[in-house]
């Protein structure tokens, strides 16, 4: 229902209604400085949503900033709606991740399809076409059926965007822990291509230019999203279902297309997305960043409901909606274009000097804001940070070695947990062969799209291991991206840069704000060390129900570069015969792991620890040896172990594998040990890449279908295809056991 009368700025400020709206005392105080008076409800919902975690970053900036932003790559650093990384040859590689927790645990097949259409938006308002689409997902244990709802539906949600829009969804991760029971993680991830010269930016330039709406009409869908998104979620957060916004990836298409031609147009001044509170933070952060000013007629904007408000419109997250700029006098040209696809463009409003937002609805001006104060002057915080308690005593820990009495049993066990079983239930609801650029489908350490009309290939990947960042935040942050680069070149690809998705509890606790900070500590480390420059990203806090937070999950999305097609490498072994090696010794390291998970039934202790010079060595030294020639397959060693990894060599194949292992048995079995690889490699060329690599050869590759694994004895002779069947069936039973 339209409100019917709004309240008056005294009445705003007696009855504290900006509470309301997730802002502070202080912070309403600050707005009545900056504007020398006191807000009317339209002006202050606009601060409120720029104003708010989601939009400003007010918490998470003074940890942001630690971030390593720039390299000889880069184009577009963090700012504008995606990242921009050169790939050579006038192109570029486009990336963003994203997040839509909040809505996805309301409303979850909504929630994930416009977090996808999103990502989208920001990738081709920056002037790409979208190649791909990535997600990282998280959800409690699939033993309830509100989890497996959550997560049957959220797939869906993905699916039925990506594949009606037509871009392939090439890879992802899935993982799975009691703390996200009441909190799912949507993370959405998509890359692009684009030639140098077609880079637009979401900037207002040129006083008297024209400012346009083209794409969807406005509804009364997504109001206070960006609150929304910045609140813990509680039993009330059903009565929030109206801020999940609807998705419509038809008309996206039609966007998409609309908006590929119009960035050839020179007509064009910028564009951006009205994403996180629409129409608000579109125009406020296109003229600040210009040092322009908006003016805009709010009766002009396309409307699907009757008699909606200033408040409404400018609040309102409907989806498929771009703002851009055009030249004074070229309207036309962009109505013209738009209407081809059958899309509206209307001009709105005009730029103007004086940094100001001026917006006029029937017959009076019912806002006039700074557009600095909006989308600059936001209070940042600098929260308290305290190291938890748990840290410590986890500190002080030995490192615990689990008893492991049958050993086949065990890599059965842990073949079907959750977190390491086939993914293949998600992935085949997507359509990841759409635009035939797809080299590498997902199932892989990363997915692989090449680029069109040349030998390169993009290969990309999310990554996090949330248990490793709860356990030891700083380390854990390493992984993660030591991981993520591990994965890219596992596939043959030299890693480029990162995108990131912060997903922490709420940072006004001492103990989850210390959490952010050493774990980026630990990822700006890990980004400087391996050259992975961050290009942008999002950062999406008070991630809790009921007070109880998720494991800090800071998500790496990954994009590297294959130089040839003829690099490309997957992780299932290759031929009868090749020979096996692992790179890296094992240590007694089981904190955070699949095993300690599956035996305890919970972790502990000390993460694994990670040596990022040491894992830079050996990235560079196994890219080179792929880049020779004298790699068969690759595959990095992450949850379970090197059972783990060797049984995944083995799942897309018929052959079977003989290796001779050394150590401590449960140890080089099942341990989490970083920086390590399983490679295989043709006999002709072992001379050559034994002295390439520093690695241990361990056995060969067979026909007859069986694991063998022997310490001083025998440890492990499995069937293959047993193992197979454990693991490709475990998520299916899961979700159709009728716990």
């Amino acid at each position: 229902m339209p409100l019917l009368l709004e309240p008056n700025p005294t009445q705003i400020e007696e009855q504290k209604i900006y509470a309301e709206m997730g802002l502070s005392d202080e912070e309403f105080q600050m707005i009545k400085d900056i504007l020398g008076r006191t807000p009317n409800y339209t002006e202050t919902g606009l601060f409120s949503v720029m104003w708010s975690e989601h939009c400003s970053y007010k918490n998470s900036k003074p940890v942001l900033r630690k971030f390593p932003t720039t390299g000889e790559r880069v184009l577009q650093g963090p700012g504008e709606g995606a990242g921009i990384v050169d790939i050579g040859d006038n192109q570029a590689v486009v990336f963003k991740i994203e997040s839509h927790n909040h809505p996805s645990a309301i409303e979850p097949y909504q929630g994930a399809a416009t977090g996808v259409g999103g990502i989208i938006r920001d990738v081709f308002s920056m002037g790409a076409r979208p190649v791909a689409l990535l997600n990282s997902l998280r959800f409690g244990e699939l033993q309830t059926p509100r989890v497996k709802y959550l997560f049957e539906e959220v797939v869906a949600g993905i699916a039925g965007y990506g594949n009606c829009i037509g871009i392939p969804t090439v890879g992802g991760e899935v993982q799975f822990d009691p703390c996200y029971e009441g909190n799912p993680l949507v993370n959405a991830m998509c890359v692009g291509l684009i030639n140098h010269e077609d880079i637009k930016k979401g900037q207002a330039h040129g006083a008297g230019n024209t400012v346009m709406y083209v794409g969807a009409s406005t509804g009364r869908d997504g109001i206070h999203g960006a609150t929304f998104a910045s609140e813990e979620l509680s039993e009330d957060s059903e009565s929030k279902r109206p801020a999940v916004q609807v998705g419509d990836p038809f008309m996206e298409k039609l966007l998409l297309e609309a908006c590929l031609e119009l960035v050839k147009s020179d007509a064009l001044v910028g564009i951006q997305d009205m994403g996180a509170a629409g129409l608000t933070s579109s125009s406020a952060e296109m003229a600040s960043k210009a040092g322009m000013g908006i003016e805009m007629h709010l009766d002009d904007v396309p409307q699907r409901e009757a008699g909606m408000t200033a408040y409404e419109m400018m609040l309102s997250e409907s989806q498929e909606r771009m703002l851009i700029v055009v030249k004074k006098g070229r309207e036309q040209e962009i109505k013209d274009l738009f209407q081809k696809y059958g899309l509206a463009a209307v001009s709105i409003g005009t730029v103007t000097e004086d940094k100001m937002l001026r917006l006029f609805h029937k017959g009076e001006m019912v806002a006039e804001v700074p557009v600095d104060a909006l989308a600059e002057e936001a209070p940042v915080y600098h929260k308290p940070s305290q190291e938890p308690a748990y840290f410590a005593e986890f500190q002080a820990m030995e490192n615990d070695v689990p008893q492991v009495d049958n050993y086949n049993e065990t890599l059965l066990a842990l073949l079907k947990q959750p977190t390491i079983a086939s993914k293949e239930w998600v992935y085949d609801q997507y359509d990841h062969q759409v635009r035939t650029s797809t080299i590498v489908t997902p199932g892989s350490d990363a997915a692989v799209v090449r680029v069109r009309g040349t030998q390169k290939a993009l290969a990309m990947t999310t990554d996090c291991n949330s248990r490793y960042i709860y356990l030891d935040p700083e380390t854990g942050g390493k992984i993660a991206v030591a991981e993520a680069a591990r994965n890219i070149v596992c596939s043959g690809a030299e890693p480029l840069a990162i995108t990131d998705c912060l997903n922490y509890g709420n940072p006004e606790k001492p103990e989850i704000f210390w959490q952010i900070e050493k774990s980026v500590d630990g990822m700006s480390e890990a980004c400087r060390t391996l050259s992975t420059p961050v290009i942008g990203g999002n950062v999406s806090l008070y991630n809790e129900r009921s007070g109880d937070a998720v494991y800090p999950t800071p998500t790496v999305g990954m994009v590297g570069l294959v130089h040839d097609l003829t690099h490309v490498t997957t992780q299932d072994f290759k031929e009868n015969g090749d020979l096996i090696y692992v790179i890296g010794e094992t240590q007694p390291e089981f904190g955070g792991s699949e095993l300690q998970k599956m035996m305890y039934g919970k972790i502990f202790g000390k993460a694994p620890a990670i040596d990022l010079k040491v894992e830079a060595k050996r990235q560079k030294q196994l890219l080179a040896a792929i880049q020779a020639g004298l790699v068969q397959s690759a595959h990095d060693i992450a949850e379970g172990g090197f059972a783990v990894a060797i049984a995944e060599s083995l799942m897309g194949t018929a052959f079977g594998a003989d290796v001779t292992i050394e150590g401590e048995a449960t140890t080089a079995l099942f341990a989490e040990t970083q920086s390590r690889f399983i490679v295989s490699v043709k006999p002709e060329n072992r001379a050559a890449f034994e002295q390439a690599v520093e690695a241990k050869y361990i056995g060969t590759v067979t026909e007859t279908g069986k694991l063998i694994i022997r310490g001083a004895e025998e440890l492990i002779h499995a069937d293959v295809q047993e193992l197979k069947t454990a693991w490709k069936g475990a998520i299916p039973c899961l979700l159709n056991s009728k716990a």
